[in-house]
């Protein structure tokens, strides 16, 4: 059956996951982080994209991203992704593929997921094994930019972020009070679900606002691999 085609609406953001091949590492030195990110900054650049929040983990990548034209993302990621495999293979001395399959995507209600799923992608480094007990420490992600202003000339602030102050002081100043909040297990789960499934993630409003624009289907019928499956369960606690 033909894949359908990934929910994509310039302007509206969407976070991005994608993946390394049978979970091999795909940084194994600082340079390797820096030369994704300077790519990344190259691909979002050439094709129109904001990049709001990323973190990069030793076997995939978080982005969320505010596309401006229809195939931004796409374009985005197709351009990275050729770079650094050739980049990759060859420093390591490598052939074949690095990348599980093609990226996944959701588009994100802004209003009520926006600042969210900024601090799911910041945490990432907390939640996986205890790399680090605080996002702050961890260098390869937006936290030190959204939450400590130190320079990233990939992060491009979304209107969310800057209602939260009238200064970059005072918005690095709330962003770090929201992570004195954990996010609810209930909201990961939600998170996880539209993300590895490729559905929208917003209200019960937003979701039927998109689907009158693109007049399809944004969310699950309900029918098989549910989140309280235990293939989904194993599968999201990953991430």
């Amino acid at each position: 059956m033909a894949r359908l085609p990934r929910f994509v609406l310039p302007g509206q953001p969407q976070h991005v996951i994608q993946r390394s091949n049978d979970r091999q590492a795909i940084f194994r030195s600082e340079g390797d982080y820096q030369f994704y990110l300077n790519k990344l900054l190259a691909a979002a650049n050439k094709h129109q994209c904001d990049i709001h929040a990323y973190v990069l983990m030793t076997n995939h990548v978080h982005l969320l991203v505010t596309p401006h034209i229809e195939k931004g993302i796409g374009k985005m990621m197709q351009m990275l992704g050729r770079y650094y495999v050739q980049y990759f293979n060859s420093r390591y001395q490598r052939t074949g593929t690095l990348w599980e399959s093609r990226y996944k995507a959701t588009l994100i209600d802004t209003e009520q997921y926006f600042l969210t799923c900024m601090r799911y992608i910041e945490l990432n480094p907390v939640r996986a094994k205890k790399m680090v007990d605080h996002p702050s420490k961890y260098p390869w992600s937006s936290y030190l930019f959204n939450a400590r202003g130190q320079r990233d000339k990939l992060v491009m602030p979304h209107r969310e972020y800057k209602r939260l102050g009238k200064s970059d002081a005072e918005r690095q100043s709330a962003y770090r009070q929201l992570f004195r909040t954990h996010i609810t297990e209930s909201t990961l789960g939600d998170i996880r679900e539209a993300t590895n499934k490729a559905w929208v993630l917003g209200s019960e409003r937003f979701k039927k606002r998109i689907e009158k624009k693109i007049g399809r289907s944004v969310e699950s019928s309900g029918h098989g691999g549910d989140r309280k499956s235990g293939g989904y369960l194993n599968a999201a606690a990953k991430y």
